[in-house]
């Protein structure tokens, strides 16, 4: 804060500080700031609202623009001066030592009204040069200069008015929660020259090109839960919309092999920016190809509302080979999930398109007692996939010799030289907070974005795998169907093999799910597959797919059966994942000795 060749906006609950290098250096320039006369009047502005007593430090006056002005400079004099001092040059000051100790408390108000907003730096070169050469040193003279200078300047004021030091400090992460250097260089000439109107209109919206977070992170979105599908529609959204360079920035995400650009708006930036913990950041390389799709998450307007009551919509520009998906920029559509969903979405169609199948569930590869087996558990959301396979890890621990996620919730199969291998899509994972099993690695939690802690339907998204496992294709041996809604008895076993390709494509085709509260639907729901996130949509191609796939299944003994979690059970929403676990132990067991 505090130099010309910045720009800070003041966005609801956030903060976003555009900077073109560096940030100010100094306590006294700081306070000096346009945007740090934005925080306070706007502290103060909510504290006249409601009336509160840490007013009276104005006096009789009460709050003016002159009364402002003399306390930032009673500030900048303190971080220098002991309160006793400062009267004698600053006349003005006096009034608010009168009350040293409400003084002292307005400073800590003000110091967490800052830090109660989400915090965003975005960095570029100037005139056209880069800063993400050498980003660490980027990041050290803008983001870790600004958490020192803020922690600073606060302890100085505090101390210097109440004339003694703390004996416990607390490093508070007091500066940005992200930060993230970006490049404004045109995009990639060569493909948005050669595609023209409308895609010329993303050619000057700033690219990430690294981030820099401090978890773990709270963030609090206008939303907690997801609503519909997304529907296809005939019409390409770039060309409905109309883009302003300095509201929007780009995430080139790596979606399993493939590169999605997602553009965010301003408005959810912290969601946006949150994507750095589920998926790969492309490299330089991969901008000089035209993407496989492209995301504009929150467009502003009622450009879509034409679409409906929900407007969620993708374009199949099957003449340039890409897609281009569009969300509202509504407060109702300000959750993680319309970005994920959305991404996976176009990356489901795609693949389609390969030949390869899609899949909505966990994919993982263990070893178990010195053999290697790949295992997909297929599910709608709160089918207790995640739950059975932590479950597992945590029940098998003597004999498990490593557990390889390559895929915590979308991904595809191909079949390669008579082999069926897995892909995944992500290196991370979107986890309800309350289906965290008890031995749940809590080391991680401090790599995590926390979503909505206090609501039901909580998230934390973390890094859980490597872009090279995600990418790398394994071998299938089992693939099962994750049924969270059924009771187990005689004739329903906790696993349950399928005789043939035909009554194992009719469970998966219906996808019953007991929902867990994920979206907005409740009670025992269908879709295609547990997956509405690209087969319904090109429902056709799908189905051919699926017949083939499930036909090789067999043909080559793939193991395919289906296994009750009963996550969705009340009473089993821990008991139900262990004993699956336990069953899928026993089954790896028996694998072991044919």
């Amino acid at each position: 804060m505090g130099r010309e060749s910045e720009q800070t906006k003041f966005l609801k609950n956030k903060v976003i500080i555009q900077s073109q290098g560096r940030l100010c250096d100094t306590a006294d320039e700081m306070l000096r700031s346009r945007p740090f006369r934005t925080l306070l009047e706007n502290v103060l502005e909510d504290l006249s609202r409601r009336g509160s007593p840490m007013l009276d430090i104005f006096g009789e006056m009460g709050v003016t623009p002159e009364g402002i002005n003399n306390l930032i400079q009673t500030f900048q004099y303190l971080t220098i001066l002991e309160r006793g001092v400062i009267p004698n040059i600053l006349p003005e000051s006096a009034v608010f030592f009168q009350d040293p100790g409400k003084l002292q408390d307005f400073v800590e108000y003000l110091y967490n009204a800052w830090r109660n907003y989400d915090r965003f730096v975005i960095v570029s070169g100037m005139n056209g040069q880069r800063v993400d050469d050498r980003p660490y040193r980027t990041f050290n003279n803008t983001v870790e200069t600004l958490m020192h200078l803020v922690i600073a300047t606060y302890r100085d004021i505090a101390e210097n008015i109440s004339g003694a030091h703390p004996r416990i400090y607390r490093q508070a992460r007091a500066g940005v929660d992200i930060g993230t250097i970006v490049s404004r260089e045109p995009l990639a000439t060569g493909w948005i020259d050669q595609l023209g109107t409308p895609y010329n209109r993303l050619q000057d919206i700033p690219i990430i090109r690294q981030v820099l977070l401090y978890p773990p992170l709270v963030l609090n979105p206008p939303m907690n839960k997801r609503s519909g599908r997304f529907q296809r529609i005939d019409e390409n959204p770039l060309s409905l919309v109309d883009l302003d360079n300095g509201e929007w920035i780009a995430y080139p995400a790596k979606v399993g092999d493939l590169s999605i650009l997602t553009y965010i708006h301003e408005e959810f930036l912290e969601l946006g920016l949150s994507l750095c913990n589920l998926f790969e950041l492309a490299e330089d390389e991969d901008l000089k190809k035209p993407p496989d799709a492209i995301y504009l998450f929150g467009v502003p307007g009622d450009t879509l509302n034409r679409y409906g009551d929900l407007p969620t919509i993708f374009y199949d520009d099957e003449e340039n080979g890409i897609l281009v998906g569009a969300i509202p920029n509504e407060s109702r559509f300000g959750y993680f999930g319309y970005l994920k969903k959305m991404i996976l979405t176009l990356h489901n169609i795609i693949v389609m398109k390969r030949g390869r199948l899609p899949f909505h569930g966990a994919l993982v590869n263990i070893t178990l007692n010195q053999k290697c087996y790949t295992v997909l558990l297929v599910g709608e959301s709160g089918a207790g996939k995640s739950e059975t396979l932590e479950a597992f890890r945590v029940l098998s621990e003597d004999m498990l010799q490593d557990m390889t996620i390559i895929a915590d919730d979308m991904g595809s199969l191909e079949i390669t030289n008579g082999k069926v291998c897995g892909y995944g899509t992500e290196i991370g994972a979107y986890i309800r907070l309350d289906d965290l099993q008890p031995g749940y690695e809590f080391g991680q939690m401090g790599r995590a974005i926390f979503m909505n802690p206090s609501q039901t339907n909580a998230r934390l998204l973390l890094p859980i795998t490597t872009y090279a496992h995600v990418i790398e294709g394994f071998p299938i041996d089992i693939v099962m169907y994750a049924n969270n809604y059924e009771e187990v008895d005689e004739t329903h076993p906790v696993f349950e093999r399928f005789p043939d390709s035909e009554s194992a494509l009719a469970v998966f085709r219906e996808g019953r799910v007991m929902s867990k509260g994920t979206t907005t639907a409740s009670g025992i729901v269908q879709s295609y597959f547990g997956n509405i996130f690209g087969p319904p949509q090109y429902f056709d191609l799908h189905e051919e797919l699926a017949d083939r796939y499930f036909e090789h299944f067999f043909q080559h003994e793939l193991f395919v059966g289906q296994l009750r979690t009963r996550l969705g059970l009340p009473g089993w929403e821990t008991r139900g994942p262990e004993e699956a676990a336990r069953i899928l132990i026993t089954l790896l067991q028996d694998q072991q000795n044919r």
